[in-house]
């Protein structure tokens, strides 16, 4: 068996690994990059295989840096099977599209205001290919054996990171190979805590927050006092949100803090996001894999107005009222939520509230770190709101849940990869696998490839 790293070595995104066993190969994962330009620039690259060649995609979860990529695979001749868990397959019938669409408008407002070096700019994949993508979905339930590929068994089991998001195990009859995914919290608000693995051969282990440990306070008690501080000044607090996971945390925390008045129960709660309402409607399909009651499932639903229209959306730039907006994306990347920024950043009564993981050269990480101006479609903007980070709101595992999760193998795997984090937050994790477990453990470099020997 060989293991080559095709993205999410050295960074947080574009998770993509090269399996090849025997005369078969797949692929595990298939995300975007994001982030630093020449990052999302590999998104255009040719890949370094032939996509014909490839047998089967397995997804260990829906978010785009995970399955965005699909739809681009499939232009440049793929024709398998992209293997997911229900849920996944769900979300990324939302995502995917979504991902599309973002691409088109970005292209065509760039065409339309001339501030794209490409005439005419293009994107990357139209909603078109992402509908060609999705009837390459097929769904396999948790625990239940597969064969991707003649060479290889595939079991998924519970990550606990979002919705569908499962650990991978693969076996060739010989030896086994694992990947983490990305693993959840094991006290989330919404998800269920991430499954143990007993044991495999080799590993490969996310490490996003492989060096900090989370925040030791109550979230929702410092959203409310965010929110109640920015309403008393007369200002509106824009949220960034990941449509799947944060969006549905940050709404059951308003509602929450609305019923027991620790913020005004008549403060304006505005959720600038259809795909959000679509993903919330999704945990009422998938009760086992989360921890919502019916009531907390109707409460989510039930405390924001939802913003169909664009010019909706864009009456809630034009308002002064204090409010609060929960809008797409997490990472400040693309989306309604970029308008806000333009229109609502510019102003101390304001405030931008950051719930998750913000990867470098992102604007979220930009604003996060202290940013005054930040570009938004060719335009430098002023960013003069109170930032604020929440980071006890991830969805990813610290440093201590990472660690967790590892001491459950009964037996060392031969050897630990560390990826799907910042440099810094890989080694440390790699040297804290070393130190406290005493395993091999390796930070690979991009495109490397390994050989797995018995």
């Amino acid at each position: 068996m060989k293991l080559q790293f095709l993205g999410a070595a050295g960074t947080v995104t574009g998770s993509k690994y090269l399996v090849h066993a025997g005369n078969d190969s797949l692929l595990v994962d298939c995300g975007l990059f994001q982030g630093f330009k020449p990052l999302r620039l590999r998104n255009w690259d040719k890949p370094p295989f032939d996509p014909s060649g490839i047998g089967a995609v397995v997804l260990t979860h829906a978010h785009i840096d995970h399955s965005g990529y699909v739809p681009v695979l499939i232009k440049k001749g793929f024709r398998g099977r992209v293997y997911c868990t229900e849920a996944t397959a769900d979300l990324c019938h939302i995502l995917l599209p979504d991902s599309a669409r973002l691409a088109e408008e970005d292209a065509e407002r760039a065409n339309r205001l001339g501030y794209s070096k490409h005439h005419p700019a293009l994107p990357l994949y139209t909603e078109r290919d992402a509908a060609a993508a999705l009837r390459h979905l097929v769904t396999v339930p948790f625990g239940h054996d597969f064969e991707p590929v003649p060479a290889l068994r595939a079991t998924f089991a519970r990550a606990g990171h979002i919705l569908g998001a499962a650990t991978l195990r693969l076996s060739s009859g010989r030896m086994t190979l694992a990947f983490s995914g990305d693993l959840g919290r094991q006290h989330d608000t919404l998800m269920r805590p991430p499954e143990p693995m007993p044991r495999a051969d080799f590993l490969v282990v996310e490490s996003t927050y492989g060096n900090r440990s989370h925040e030791n306070h109550d979230p929702d008690a410092k959203l409310g006092e965010v929110i109640n501080r920015t309403i008393a000044r007369g200002g509106t607090v824009v949220i960034p949100a990941f449509a799947v996971g944060r969006t549905q945390t940050l709404l059951l925390a308003i509602a929450r803090l609305k019923a027991t008045k620790k913020i005004g129960a008549a403060t304006p709660v505005f959720l600038n996001s259809p795909m959000a309402k679509d993903a919330t409607d999704i945990y009422r399909r998938h009760r086992s894999e989360h921890r919502l009651s019916e009531a907390d499932c109707e409460a989510m639903c039930r405390v924001a107005k939802i913003v169909n229209s664009i010019e909706e959306s864009k009456q809630l730039n034009l308002s002064r009222e204090p409010k609060i907006i929960v809008a797409g994306s997490g990472m400040a990347t693309g989306g309604r939520v970029v308008h806000h920024i333009a229109a609502f950043g510019p102003h101390a009564e304001n405030a931008i509230v950051f719930a998750g993981f913000q990867a470098g050269g992102t604007r979220g990480a930009a604003m996060v770190c202290g940013a005054e101006e930040v570009k938004i479609h060719g335009n430098y903007v002023p960013i003069r709101a109170e930032i604020v980070a929440l980071g006890n709101l991830s969805a990813h595992a610290d440093s201590g849940e990472l660690m967790a999760w590892l001491k459950g193998f009964e037996k060392p795997p031969r050897r630990t990869f560390v990826t799907h984090g910042e440099p810094a937050a890989a080694d440390a994790l790699r040297l804290r696998i070393q130190d406290e477990l005493g395993w091999d453990s390796h930070v690979p470099e991009h495109l490397e490839t390994v050989a797995l020997e018995r």
